[in-house]
């Protein structure tokens, strides 16, 4: 088939597995808290779960890059997803045994379904042109939107799943995980062929490049290049902002008496604006430029960070507000710096160079909510904020001596 037909079949495909990876991953969040308060007997724990989680995606991102030097995307994304599923099947074994090493080990391999979920985004862009590059990896991340709403609102049949089973309820999430992890390798191993970046490899003779390139060789490409090191700096600075202001707002609001659907609602707003509008801002850093579209984006989560920072903990408009807004911002910064960095890395130093991101990206975020609360337990959310919004402003000022003809 022609390049623009097999691009448009990998799209859909690269979609469709997001929204099912999306479901299996989403709807485990707030269980595996709550599992983990369950095994443990301490609220003082919970955060365990989602923590593993990300730095199961941030270990994961660095081996799936490599699979993909050597087999292509397909085995990539494949492989991450089967992890995902034994992940989510030692969670149920953990949660149904009370083991809490088996179940938090569960949680750490799903997160390497999340890490296929962040390399979904650059197969998308494998084939596509320079006109379209950004609007492509848009799609794939927008297909996020369906799974990460989904998802969570599947516990109640999911846990009524596990009880029909004698097991506990707080397991019937990773049954729906295991479930649409599996069907999302079905989908990759059937309709993602010819795989993407295999095809675009290709030398003229018809045989597939492989050069394999290690995460050391990436990292030190991408200091030597100035929009690289900025495209990488604005996906890390952009995910620290995110997870760290956005996990840290329940708790902000937990300080009075908020109901938790309330909480939910604000959460639910900032996930709109995370995925919801992703085509929109893939084709304005088409339209506009990559730099362009980051500066963007950091002025909408500096101004994320000022309005949460200064909304009081029972204001829940201002609050929805600055979390819309901080997912919209992260959605500009990491669209438009994903497709930065593919665009100023050589071919070769490609999948290692985004592995790289990945990896950065995930660290980030583990250390964001590691950090965000001891500042809120020594300080105040309102603190949180404003070193936050030091980071954003250091970015911005970057970008401001950054090529504009990206």
């Amino acid at each position: 088939m022609d390049t623009a037909t097999h691009q448009r079949k990998v799209i859909r495909t690269l979609s469709a597995a997001q929204i099912l990876n999306g479901v299996g991953t989403s709807g485990t969040v707030a269980a595996g808290s709550l599992l983990v308060t369950s095994i443990s007997k301490s609220e003082s724990l919970a955060g365990l779960a989602q923590t593993t989680t990300v730095l199961g995606a941030a270990m994961m991102a660095l081996p799936l890059a490599k699979l993909t030097q050597i087999g292509g995307r397909r085995l990539s994304l494949v492989s991450g997803y089967l992890v995902g599923v034994v992940g989510a099947t030692l969670a149920i074994v953990g949660g149904t045994h009370k083991v809490l090493f088996l179940m938090l080990a569960g949680a750490f391999m799903v997160g390497a379904a999340s890490a296929s979920g962040y390399q979904a985004r650059f197969a998308a862009i494998d084939l596509a042109t320079a006109e379209n590059r950004s609007r492509n990896l848009s799609f794939v991340v927008w297909g996020s939107t369906i799974g990460a709403v989904t998802g969570p609102n599947l516990m109640q049949p999911a846990g009524n799943f596990a009880h029909f089973l004698h097991l506990p309820r707080l397991v019937g999430p990773y049954f729906i995980a295991g479930a649409s992890l599996s069907l999302a390798s079905i989908a990759i191993l059937l309709f993602l062929k010819p795989d993407p970046y295999l095809t675009a490899n290709l030398s003229s003779d018809g045989v597939t490049q492989k050069k394999h390139k290690t995460t050391r060789a990436a990292l030190r490409h991408i200091r030597e290049i100035p929009n690289a090191l900025f495209a990488i700096s604005a996906v890390g600075v952009g995910h620290l902002a995110m997870v760290s202001i956005m996990v840290m707002t329940p708790v902000h609001m937990s300080h009075v008496d908020v109901t938790l659907s309330v909480i939910g609602l604000v959460i639910s707003v900032h996930i709109l604006g995370m995925y919801a509008f992703s085509p929109l801002v893939g084709a304005l850093s088409d339209k506009l430029g990559r730099v362009r579209v980051i500066q963007i984006g950091v002025t909408i989560l500096l101004l994320a960070a000022i309005i949460a920072g200064l909304s009081p903990a029972m204001n829940t408009v201002s609050l929805g507000i600055g979390l819309f807004l901080l997912g919209l911002g992260w959605s500009c910064t990491l669209i438009a710096g994903s497709t930065l960095l593919s665009e100023s890395v050589s071919v070769e130093m490609k999948p290692a160079s985004q592995g790289a991101s990945d990896l950065v990206m995930n660290l980030m975020g583990a250390l964001g909510g590691a950090l965000s609360g001891v500042i809120i337990g020594v300080l105040t959310f309102g603190w949180l904020c404003l070193f936050i919004a030091i980071f954003i402003v250091a970015l911005g000022i970057w970008s401001l001596k950054v090529k504009k003809n990206f």
